[in-house]
């Protein structure tokens, strides 16, 4: 049997060469029952366990990627966790660039616009907010929920619009979701650096 050290010298070195292979990194996903990093894999659960989280099952899942579990602590994920929302946001502002080049009324033509704005705002918000998980998370979280604010009318233009689009209904309710975590995570934040000012 090798000693240890030997050992240890072997597996390193397998894992040097295993990490550098030529491998698409969507093939090195961590299977179920191999264990994580107790403190990434603890870190998501609480997350997605908070009192902003809408929906549990989507938080576990919009966080499940390889890069998002193996966050090494809380400003790490929250800027994963932004980077997120601004996908997400630019997403949904491409199928709203899409829908409203279709001839529509007057009244959703001025929904889509509103929802066009509160996009926009939501891609800019979402990438000023990483810069602030730092310096000031309270400022954060004020401009993660002003986001939620921004969509919150959005829907409801589309709603007095009589704008019932299934794919705009769903594109808002995961932005909506995306909001909430980030809410809880800027949260989080908050409580671990209390503003002394």
């Amino acid at each position: 049997m090798a000693p240890p050290n030997q050992l240890c010298l072997v597996l390193v070195i397998f894992l040097s060469i295993f990490s550098l292979s030529p491998f698409p990194t969507s093939a090195i996903i961590p299977k179920a029952n191999v264990s994580l990093p107790i403190h990434s894999s603890q870190l998501v659960k609480s997350l997605c366990n908070g009192k902003a989280i809408q929906n549990r099952k989507f938080c576990l899942k919009a966080l499940s990627s390889p890069k998002v579990i193996m966050a090494m602590d809380t400003t790490q994920l929250g800027n994963l966790i932004m980077k997120l929302g601004v996908a997400n946001a630019r997403a949904t502002l491409n199928v709203y660039n899409e829908i409203i080049k279709k001839p529509c009324s007057p009244q959703a033509l001025k929904a889509l616009d509103c929802c066009v704005g509160a996009y926009k705002y939501a891609i800019l918000s979402f990438e000023m907010v990483s810069s602030e998980l730092v310096e000031d998370p309270q400022i954060a979280n004020y401009d993660v929920a002003v986001i939620g604010l921004e969509i919150a009318n959005c829907e409801k233009e589309l709603i007095n619009a009589k704008v019932q689009t299934p794919r705009l209904l769903a594109r808002n309710r995961f932005m909506k979701y995306y909001i909430s975590v980030g809410y809880e995570i800027t949260s989080t934040l908050e409580l671990e650096n209390p503003n002394e000012y």
